[in-house]
């Protein structure tokens, strides 16, 4: 909306000028962002509070959980997403069609995730709606996302997948493109759902993971930069900056409240939602493998789950003491603030090493 404002009143005033910068916009949709959920988080922990909005403590969890966590909100995801819209609608070029894309991933998962922690509350248990009605809708939220996305962004690059670390190995994969982008939406909303466990040890790496690809999506929007790191140049991709900028400063702002002891957990409502999101910005700027190099903590813990499923189910004996391994190292004896600060050390690697193959081509 201000974008708009501004590159009209260019016509004008040059001064205005400065605003047609992504660096600039991407800096004040994350200012934004940060802003409004400091500001609108007060009030909204005290509202979810009054109304007993509270988040139920799953029983066969560590013991620390079950007595410190019973009755601290949730839902704080809806504070994060107004903060996304806020960055993203102001300082965002709303003629983008990769926008549109990515608000209506963030927003329609964030719905999902809304309604999954409205189940919890109201039932009264960690159980929420069920999995497979979770899958489903999000295998068709990313179905809708993807048609949006290729009904309107005209690019022969949008069925290649391309690998770090080699300049030319390149697959064009056709129309099973479809089911490998729902994998990527629907599993990166799931790893990041599994690992929102602790207190922050969601957030941060969001926030990393966010920060590589603001930076990824402006050096793949922009020709000369496109060329030089030999990655694939994609025209008014670059906007995406502008949304991981704001994902970066809603991030900050809950992470205010959020960091231990929280004050409010984001539940479903943020999980869902962010990491559908992330993996949304990772089609699009054609990273989907960097994505699952940066975001390797998530895809551990979603790793960690399924190891758990299937030996139980093949040999009837746990490999983890719990499932996501978060809760292993609790189990262990590890204090929260420990396993919090030495995932998020880990989540700061991965993100440097995915950073690292723009240049190791």
């Amino acid at each position: 909306m201000l974008y708009s404002l501004f590159s009209y009143l260019t016509e004008t005033y040059s001064l205005f000028n400065v605003f047609k910068y992504l660096t600039v916009r991407t800096g004040l949709s994350m200012f934004t962002s940060m802003v409004v959920v400091f500001l609108i988080g007060p009030l909204i922990i005290k509202f979810f509070s009054s109304k007993k909005i509270h988040n139920p403590i799953r029983s066969d969890g560590p013991t620390d959980h079950i007595i410190k966590k019973i009755g601290t909100p949730t839902m704080g995801g809806v504070m994060i997403l107004i903060g996304i819209f806020s960055g993203t609608l102001l300082w965002g070029d709303l003629n983008n069609s990769y926008n549109w894309f990515l608000i209506f991933i963030v927003g329609s998962l964030g719905i999902l995730g809304a309604y999954d922690d409205y189940k919890k509350i109201k039932s009264e248990n960690s159980a929420g709606i069920s999995f497979k009605f979770k899958i489903i809708s999000q295998i068709i939220i990313a179905l809708i996302g993807i048609f949006i996305l290729t009904y309107y962004v005209n690019s022969p690059e949008i069925k290649n997948l391309y690998f770090p670390f080699f300049k030319n190995l390149i697959i064009n994969l056709g129309w099973f493109f479809v089911p490998f982008y729902i994998f990527i939406i629907v599993g990166s909303s799931n790893a990041v759902n599994l690992t929102d466990g602790l207190d922050g040890l969601a957030t941060v790496p969001i926030i990393l993971v966010a920060g590589c690809f603001a930076f990824i999506s402006y050096v793949t929007g922009n020709v000369v930069f496109s060329n030089y790191l030999h990655i694939p140049y994609l025209e008014g991709v670059g906007e995406a900056s502008v949304f991981c900028g704001s994902i970066i400063g809603a991030c900050i702002g809950f992470l205010w409240f959020n960091a231990p002891p929280a004050k409010i957990f984001m539940g479903d409502t943020g999980s869902l939602a962010l990491g559908g999101s992330l993996g949304a910005v990772g089609i699009i700027t054609k990273h989907e493998i960097v994505l699952a190099i940066t975001g390797g903590l998530f895809v551990l813990e979603a790793v960690s789950v399924i190891v758990q499923v299937v030996s139980f189910k093949l040999t009837g004996k746990r490999i983890f003491k719990m499932a996501p391994i978060h809760h292993h190292f609790e189990k262990k004896g590890w204090p929260e603030s420990t396993v919090v600060v030495r995932f998020w050390i880990i989540s700061l690697i991965l993100a440097m090493i995915g950073l690292a193959t723009l240049k190791l081509r």
